[in-house]
């Protein structure tokens, strides 16, 4: 089972779905305007794993950075609204590129501009999250970045690092790839210290690497504290996460077979262990739902989904997404998880065939109440 499986390298060569991030000092040449070529290289890589099956993801900086270029600033300004408009002016230079090379695959992209504050308010995170798994199914490359034009709080604090371990938890990314201008994870600073070796892999909640991540750099926002940090998010939905040097030959692709490139950093737990745990340790509930002995039978026995016909009685007040426990008609708790109807709604659909969801509320966010990936069996 996936939940079982290996959690080292091996675990890359079964990731099914995986959130490359690729920062601005790759994506710009180190300030000279966007690499087209580099740019068509990971393209390439990335078409190449969507042609084995990969989901992949984007997020990509380089919106303030190619802006610059283009308005001919030499060095990042810190006035906010000059941020503001050099993200404006590069973001539909780094769309187009990646639209482009996508294209050249006969692959679509799509312009997606996320916010930390739209993934922390529950009603965006779960339209975001929607959009995002619709652009997935249709085969589409959503291309991920800060909205840096109207964001000032993400300007000046935030990092696509934090970003992409935020969009791997959303989408339960089986891996997050973070290629930067450096080969990995080092015990020291390789700039400093001649003898410094590279970290091969680690726990991504090693207390001990604290101590050897460093700062950001001249372009980008994010060093390898970020990165470290982006990790440590990462595997709270029990994604792996590899940082590797972008300017590696087939770096994606070799990273994915499993070769023993940069920095391995490995969570505690596999996927569908890491998140059951999480969902286990939710100790508010917004409401109950009451299920009858048929629907108790096969979520005990077959760990399926809750659909509305096996539900007999909802109550409290939620939203959709919120934490609900099922008991059964005695009252003994069964299962918990998030639903996916608010509760007046779920009240309309109580006894009903998924069949009929459009008709009574007259559109349809999934066919069950609870998704198996978002309940566990108590």
């Amino acid at each position: 089972m996936a939940a079982e499986r290996e959690l080292g390298r091996a675990s890359l060569s079964a990731a099914r779905r995986v959130v490359v991030k690729i920062g601005s000092a790759l994506l710009t040449n180190d300030g000279r305007g966007l690499d087209d070529a580099a740019i068509g290289g990971w393209v390439d890589q990335m078409a190449a794993l969507h042609q084995r099956g990969v989901e992949v993801v984007l997020v990509s900086s380089g919106s303030i950075a190619e802006g610059m270029v283009r308005l001919g600033w030499h060095s990042r300004p810190s006035a906010v609204h000059e941020l503001q408009a050099a993200a404006a002016v590069g973001q539909s230079g780094l769309s187009q590129c990646y639209e482009n090379h996508f294209a050249r695959h006969g692959l679509r992209s799509a312009q997606v501009l996320l916010t930390h504050d739209d993934l922390s308010n529950r009603k965006r995170y779960l339209n975001a999250r929607s959009a995002l798994r619709t652009l997935v199914a249709l085969h589409v490359v959503p291309v991920i970045n800060e909205n840096d034009t109207v964001v000032t709080d993400e300007i000046r604090f935030g990092d696509n690092d934090t970003l992409g371990a935020l969009v791997a938890n959303l989408l339960e990314a089986d891996a997050l790839l973070i290629l930067t201008d450096q080969e990995g994870l080092y015990d020291a600073d390789p700039r400093h210290e001649p003898s410094a070796r590279l970290i091969a892999e680690a726990e991504a909640d090693d207390a001990a690497l604290d101590a050897v991540a460093g700062g950001g750099g001249v372009l980008g926002r994010g060093g390898m504290a970020t990165k470290l940090r982006a990790a440590r998010l990462a595997a709270r939905s029990g994604a792996v996460t590899a940082i590797a040097s972008g300017r590696q030959p087939q770096v994606l692709t070799r990273l994915l077979e499993g070769e023993a490139l940069g920095t391995l950093l490995k969570p505690l737990h596999a996927p569908l262990a890491a998140r059951k745990r999480w969902l286990a340790g939710q100790l508010q509930v917004r409401g109950t739902l009451t299920l009858d002995a048929g629907a108790v039978k096969v979520l005990r026995s077959h760990g399926s989904s809750l659909l509305p016909v096996g539900v007999k009685r909802v109550e409290g007040q939620f939203r959709r997404g919120d934490m609900v426990v099922c008991v059964d008609e005695q009252g003994a708790r069964v299962a918990k998880g998030l639903v996916n109807y608010a509760s007046a709604d779920a009240q309309r659909l109580v006894g009903q065939p998924s069949q009929r969801i459009g008709e009574i509320l007259g559109y349809v966010e999934a066919p069950e109440l609870i998704h198996r990936d978002n309940l566990v069996v108590l």
